[in-house]
């Protein structure tokens, strides 16, 4: 019985502390909501933070989520169409 306690008190914690890995060149990508920003730039996708079954975003996740994508799509800026959905367009700037 004290194993099994023990077990399951690890598996909630290893679910609370679960995060997403940024992706290597993710520290650089510049987040902005101004469209003046990306005037210049080239658009190279969609970008939209997960949802989990019920809709609900990982909010703690969402910004590292939008970075690893933009960085997948090739971009360096995100440039975010709505916060409170995270999710935006992804773009290459010189």
């Amino acid at each position: 019985m004290h194993i099994g306690r023990l077990l399951m008190i690890a598996c909630v914690c290893a679910l609370l502390s679960a995060c997403v890995t940024p992706a290597p060149g993710s520290d650089k990508v510049r987040i902005t909501q101004s469209a003046a920003d990306v005037s210049a730039c080239t658009p190279v996708g969609n970008i939209k933070a997960p949802r989990d079954a019920q809709g609900q975003i990982d909010i703690l996740n969402a910004d590292t989520e939008m970075r690893n994508q933009t960085i997948g799509l090739g971009g360096n800026t995100a440039f975010e169409t709505s916060s409170l959905l995270a999710e935006g367009i992804a773009y290459r700037c010189p």
